[in-house]
């Protein structure tokens, strides 16, 4: 079996992202067995087909070759698999109908090819989150809706090999003296994990999937998270190298605007993105890509978003996107930003455009300087132009709230004005939050600089709702 990429030497191959045998699988494996004892009798068909699917796993990898496994055809791989799925079978003389049989196949391909039984949630376009709680509690997050799913892992330590699969693919590690890991898959999905010792009911896995087709700002608008007007300002923001902080909480689509936005980059400007888990897709050509690196397990080797913010004011960039500012790099993002690095863009966490600049002033305040509070909002006023600030709402949709201009400094105080906001006016039948985003009538005081960069914005653009029909 496996004659045409099998092992020529007859020994075993390791299971891929396999943990060795260390105190927390050793843990996880006592967890699992006394697991077992409490299970009820409904449970039982669904342990019995973890457990056969777990033998011919194993199975599996005794005569798999994996150092050749990304030379196989898939079909032939699977055509392999199910035969030795269907010895497997005949020697536990267990029948199988076919349609089951095929799920089987199906799932051992998962097994070895992507992260087991994550595979179909993954592939699921309309699932946004993958929540982890546990080998046998697996959520998923579709339309702005947590819900339960079927999905389950064999015990901690199948849970855990999946978890090594993913972080060891990007060189990062999880063990017992760094039990949790920032990852990302290959598409650009984020990806949490923490383990005991610090998970105290088992490993947790959080995902948080990436569009296959990225979202662009005409989407946003079907979607209802912003009007034509507020987006075709935001377009003209990005043309004429606006310097933009986009502002919301956990989930509320800050990545997702920055990419929508990022689009509106030419093509002949060299940009140089700094994450901390690379995530952006830009479809431009000339973008350089950087990420962060954890430290090894001696302690050193660490290179921290600042670190490659300093680096890349070295590298010519016309604009730096840094994916989310968290700490003394916010600093360093000013300073490019006040230095003639224009256009550039990032993200913070923040639940209204002002708490955005109180955080950023906190972050400055980071580096240790002892910088007076004035100079601080001095260089945050003449850095950045605008904000714009994203809310998930009780309903589970994601909308624009505000799109805010940085107008300058009255004393000490950062002066702001709304261009357009979202107002809420109600609650539907099923939920829904009811709204309109709508302009307020300000005029942008950046007006002659868009105008100077060919972007014109017209008086019915950002005319009030009940001033449109004059």
């Amino acid at each position: 079996m496996f004659k045409s990429f099998g092992k020529s030497d007859g020994t075993q191959a390791a299971a891929p992202g396999n943990p060795a045998a260390t105190p927390a699988t050793e843990a996880a494996d006592a967890v699992a067995a006394q697991a077992l004892k409490s299970l009820n009798p409904r449970d039982k068909d669904l342990t019995d087909r973890l457990e056969l699917k777990s033998r011919l796993h194993e199975a599996l990898l005794e005569r798999l070759n994996l150092s050749v496994i990304d030379k196989v055809q898939t079909d032939e791989l699977r055509r392999e698999v199910a035969n030795l799925a269907q010895a497997v079978l005949a020697e536990e003389k267990r029948p199988m109908r076919t349609e089951d049989f095929k799920i089987i196949v199906d799932e051992l391909m998962h097994e070895v090819l992507g992260y087991g039984p994550l595979e179909p949630l993954l592939e699921d376009p309309t699932v946004n989150d993958i929540l982890v709680n546990g080998h046998d509690k697996v959520y998923v997050e579709r339309f702005g809706v947590l819900e339960p799913t079927g999905v389950r892992f064999r015990d901690e330590r199948h849970l855990l090999r999946i978890i090594d699969k993913i972080v060891s693919s990007i060189g990062r590690r999880v063990d017992e003296s760094q039990p949790w890991v920032d990852a990302r898959l290959p598409d650009g999905s984020r990806v949490n994990a923490i383990i005991r010792p610090c998970a105290i009911d088992g490993p947790s896995l959080s995902i948080r999937k990436f569009s296959k087709k990225p979202i662009l700002l005409d989407k946003m608008q079907e979607l209802g998270s912003l009007t034509e007007s507020a987006s075709n300002l935001l377009n003209g923001l990005v043309e004429a190298r606006m310097n933009i902080l986009i502002s919301g909480g956990t989930g509320s689509g800050k990545t997702t605007l920055l990419n929508a936005m990022s689009r509106a980059i030419s093509e002949n400007e060299r940009i140089v993105t700094i994450e901390d888990a690379a995530e952006l897709q830009l479809q431009q050509e000339h973008v350089v890509r950087l990420e962060t690196r954890p430290a090894n397990p001696n302690g050193s080797g660490s290179i921290s978003q600042r670190d490659l913010v300093r680096n890349a004011l070295r590298m010519r960039p016309d604009r730096i996107i840094v994916g989310e500012v968290r700490g003394a790099e916010t600093f360093d993002m000013l300073q490019a930003m006040n230095t003639g690095h224009d256009g550039s863009m990032t993200t913070v966490h923040a639940n209204t455009a002002r708490d955005a600049l109180s955080r950023t002033e906190q972050m400055v305040s980071m580096i240790g300087l002892d910088l007076p509070l004035l100079a601080i909002r001095s260089q945050i006023a003449s850095g950045i132009n605008f904000i714009v600030q994203l809310n998930r709402l009780a309903d589970g949709n994601r909308k624009v709230m505000s799109i805010s201009e940085i107008t300058g400094m009255e004393g000490e105080t950062i002066t702001m004005q709304d261009i357009f906001v979202f107002k809420r006016t109600g609650k539907g039948e099923n939920g829904e939050v009811l709204g309109e985003f709508m302009p307020t009538g300000m005029r942008p005081k950046c007006a002659e600089q868009l105008a100077a960069a060919g972007v014109e914005i017209g008086p019915m653009t950002l005319a009030p709702h009940g001033q449109r029909t004059a």
